[in-house]
């Protein structure tokens, strides 16, 4: 089984792979037929790491929500979200940007270890992941920051062509790219959809934590920096709908999409605090 599960990581990379090279050729040329096969290339990626993640399950009795496996499953998540926003937007420009994540997501899940047997987590770590909030909260974050990623993206496709349409000059970008309602459109919905995800997920975790008595469970690095970009998105929804301060707001969503990434690396790097689960070797 271990076997299939590398060849559907393998390929997945791959059609992942050649779906950011016709996305770029689509974007450049505008071509129909282009963005046909990067849609098919992006959904044989899918179904290929879909398969990956399911048979990797089965051979560990249970998904892995630590280490590079919880890279894994953000890239699927950003694949899945992608896929609908795409859908319900009529938009396959975001793909450029999304897909090639993604794929970068993987390629650093391989590089940390997720192909690798690893040691499992002693007998205190695995008290903090067992049971169904422990599964909930993670998925719910990892979906939450698939909607904060794409928000951001539209947030900096927004704020180039506001420059653009200020310097009154259009460039190859600007005729690519959709209308600066519909960029702010995107933002707005996926980041008003993502925060209480990530909310439910944060709520989730802290219910965790305090239920199974973790001292000074607040002081962790993760959960102080998690606090930061639900605070980020939060001041980002309230600038949008309360004052219509589209500028200023999508440049909180850049800030908040770099502590997400920020917060993915520390959770790996830095043997710290609760979470220290996560960091590999630890």
């Amino acid at each position: 089984m271990l076997r299939f599960e590398v060849l559907s990581m393998w390929v997945s990379l791959a059609a992942l792979a050649g779906a950011t090279v016709l996305y770029a050729f689509f974007f450049m040329s505008k071509r129909p037929q282009l963005s046909w096969y990067a849609t098919f290339m992006t959904g044989l990626g899918f179904l290929s790491l879909t398969a990956s993640i399911g048979l990797h399950s089965s051979a560990a009795e249970g998904s892995r929500l630590y280490g590079p496996y919880s890279i894994v499953l953000a890239a699927w998540a950003l694949v899945l979200v992608y896929f609908i926003v795409e859908h319900l937007a009529k938009l396959k420009v975001y793909g450029t940007v999304l897909v090639p994540l993604a794929l970068l997501g993987l390629i650093a899940a391989q590089l940390m270890g997720a192909g690798a047997p690893v040691k499992p987590p002693g007998a205190a770590e695995l008290a903090l992941l067992e049971g169904w909030r422990v599964t909930v909260h993670v998925v719910l974050i990892v979906f939450g920051n698939a909607l904060f990623f794409i928000g951001a993206v539209a947030s900096g496709a927004y704020l180039g062509l506001e420059r653009q349409l200020k310097s009154h000059r259009t460039s190859t970008l600007f005729k690519r790219l959709p209308s600066l309602a519909q960029t702010d459109l995107v933002a707005r919905r996926a980041i008003a959809i993502g925060f209480p995800v990530y909310t439910g997920g944060l709520l989730l975790g802290v219910l965790r934590a305090v239920e199974t008595d973790v001292a000074g469970w607040w002081a962790d690095p993760r959960v102080l920096l998690a606090g930061v970009v639900w605070a980020l998105f939060g001041g980002y929804l309230h600038l949008q709908y309360r004052y219509s301060a589209a500028r200023t707001a999508a440049r909180l969503a850049l800030v908040g999409v770099v502590l997400v990434i920020a917060l993915a690396i520390l959770a790996r790097v830095v043997p710290a605090g609760f979470h220290v689960f996560a960091v590999p070797g630890a």
